[in-house]
């Protein structure tokens, strides 16, 4: 029983590590802050409004030339600078053209300055207007801003963006925070009605995302096969970029809370997260060029509500890190499905399992490398009684093993009553035959779930440990792979200590940790830390269950 369930084990293992094995990684003057409350105010129903100062009274009719583009393809970025991001928006179509996040380095080959997800050329923040049966897109259309470059300070800060073209004049305001890499985005459209008269026009917006974020890891293959489309309705769905092919089209049906695009580490969400603010509609995903086997590229727009001429919105652009979507709520902590088929019973533990981390890493002030240590020896400490028991069953099963061999020979040829036997001996003895197997897999959550902590938890990014430069990669050395490797063996050859000899458990001894330490080598550092730790935390209870085999097969002899 023991050896079917290591093996089954092994199995799941293999099936969990396989994209791994699959894609190996490849290496790849300064301005007044103008606070936020003299520029945004708030309608009855809480979404954000512009504000009266900026209410359109006449809208003038420009020509539509190739001046005005232009113009708008030279002008230089507006500049947003807070302590942590530096984001850059271009006055066409006051698109987000760039996001330098301060507390993130670029791992990426030959980049050595900090993280900026936004790629040249992106359609981030691409409006379009839904005027009646026409579409028009904004991407060209020459953004006046209310500042050239703005510095958040502790009261935030905001942008005011005017464009107008064709007797159609779009106000968009985008309110900051210092802390926050979170914004708000608020907009009013008005057009020229009959008679001259200005006022706001119902109808739709259309918010672009992508086509991706950018790379910015050493394994650029993991980013890419991270790359996905994550909508949030009544739960959330992961849509990823390989799923798509180049120009296929697909319908994502909402009312959403939320829409993003992601990589490994990094997220660029659009939500509607106030009291009172219309969901955001369907999206529609459109596949891209592909990189090799990657599909790198998705165009995304998102549906928004815009009653009256008004809507409003919020931006995330920033790092899955859990405490601060936490904070955002909504469930964007979930943007990142940890555990694939296996999420629903995964996820609650990958949650537990960041959290306990990072309350150690905080409030008992030691490096990632140690907490894992500790986590690790914490862990095998609190199933001590599980083990025990699962092990005991063991080695009273295998005391009972002449008396099984004797009732299977003598009815051989009458199952039934073979198996009433066999329950007649166990209760005999007080010996449970599935009593092994409830205490080995409930460690299997925890396994797993640490399996996608370390593959993408950004906490760990970056994180040394002694010789490890980062513990969200893996060990340049080999070291810590052929420890657990070792290790492993050692538990498993303690574990035959008074067991008879066995072909397949022999073949078990060499063959797990053999697998082990070949697909350990592209395992994150940090998660082979764990394993190594774990092996060595149990080899005393491995040896005391090895001696008090010996007893039991010494007395069963006599």
């Amino acid at each position: 029983m023991d050896r079917r369930i290591l093996l089954a084990i092994a199995l799941m293992l293999v099936v969990a590590v396989l994209p791994s094995i699959l894609f190996p990684p490849k290496p790849g003057p300064r301005p007044e802050v103008v606070p936020a409350d003299t520029v945004f105010g708030r309608e009855p129903g809480g979404a954000p409004a512009i504000a009266a100062d900026t209410v359109v009274t006449e809208v003038s009719v420009l020509p539509v030339g190739e001046a005005q583009v232009t113009a708008a393809v030279e002008a230089e970025p507006v500049v947003v600078y807070s302590p942590i991001y530096r984001f850059e928006f271009s006055p066409r179509g006051a698109q987000l053209s760039g996001a330098t996040l301060y507390e993130y380095r670029s791992f990426v080959s030959g980049d050595s300055g900090y993280a900026n997800v936004i790629p040249e050329g992106a359609d981030f923040l691409a409006y379009s207007l839904l005027l009646g049966a026409d579409t028009v897109p904004l991407r060209n259309w020459l953004f006046e801003p209310s500042d050239d470059s703005v510095i958040v300070g502790p009261e935030g800060a905001a942008i005011t963006w005017v464009a107008r073209r064709g007797g159609v004049q779009i106000t968009l305001q985008y309110r900051f925070q210092p802390d926050r890499y979170l914004f708000d985005v608020a907009g009013r459209i008005d057009v020229v009605r009959q008679g001259g008269r200005v006022g706001g026009e119902a109808g739709l917006v259309l918010v672009g995302l992508g086509p991706r974020l950018r790379a910015t890891e050493v394994d650029t293959a993991g980013d890419f096969r991270s790359y996905g489309v994550v909508t949030k309705a009544n739960s959330t769905e992961n849509l990823k970029f390989s799923s798509l092919d180049p120009g296929e089209r697909k319908e994502l049906p909402g009312p959403f809370e939320w829409v993003a695009i992601k990589s490994k580490y990094f997220v660029a969400a659009i939500l509607t997260i106030e009291e009172g603010e219309p969901r955001l509609g369907g999206a529609v995903a459109t596949g891209g060029m592909r990189t090799g086997k990657f599909a790198t590229n998705t165009r995304v727009e998102v549906t928004l509500p815009a009653p009256g001429g008004r809507f409003g919105h919020s931006v995330y652009v920033g790092p899955q890190e859990f405490r601060r979507l936490a904070r955002i709520g909504h469930d964007l902590t979930e943007v990142n499905p940890y555990g694939w088929i296996l999420r629903p019973v995964i996820q609650p533990f990958t949650a537990l399992i960041v959290k306990i981390l990072l309350w150690m890493h905080e409030n008992l002030r030691l490096a990632y490398g140690w907490v894992l240590i500790v986590f690790g020896i914490a862990v095998r400490l609190l199933l001590w009684p599980l083990n025990q028991k699962a092990m005991r069953s063991g080695v009273a099963m295998q005391a009972l093993q002449p008396e099984i061999k004797t009732l299977q020979k003598q009815y051989k040829d009458e199952p039934q009553k073979m198996q009433q036997e066999l329950m007649k001996l166990y209760k005999q003895h007080g010996v449970n035959p599935l009593g092994g197997c409830l205490p080995m897999l409930l460690p299997m959550p925890i396994l797993f779930a640490l399996f996608f902590v370390f593959q993408n938890t950004i906490e760990l990014r970056g994180a040394p440990f002694l010789w490890l430069p980062d513990l969200a990669r893996p060990d340049p050395l080999f070291v810590i792979p052929i420890v657990m490797g070792a290790s492993m063996y050692v538990l498993f050859k303690i574990g035959q200590i008074g067991v008879p000899p066995n072909p397949q458990a022999k073949m078990m001894l060499y063959l797990m940790p053999g697998m082990f330490l070949v697909i350990g080598i592209n395992f994150p550092a940090g998660l082979n830390l764990y394993y190594a730790v774990s092996n060595v935390a149990s080899l005393p209870q491995q040896w005391l269950i090895a001696r008090e085999r010996l007893r039991r097969t010494g007395k069963s002899g006599s």
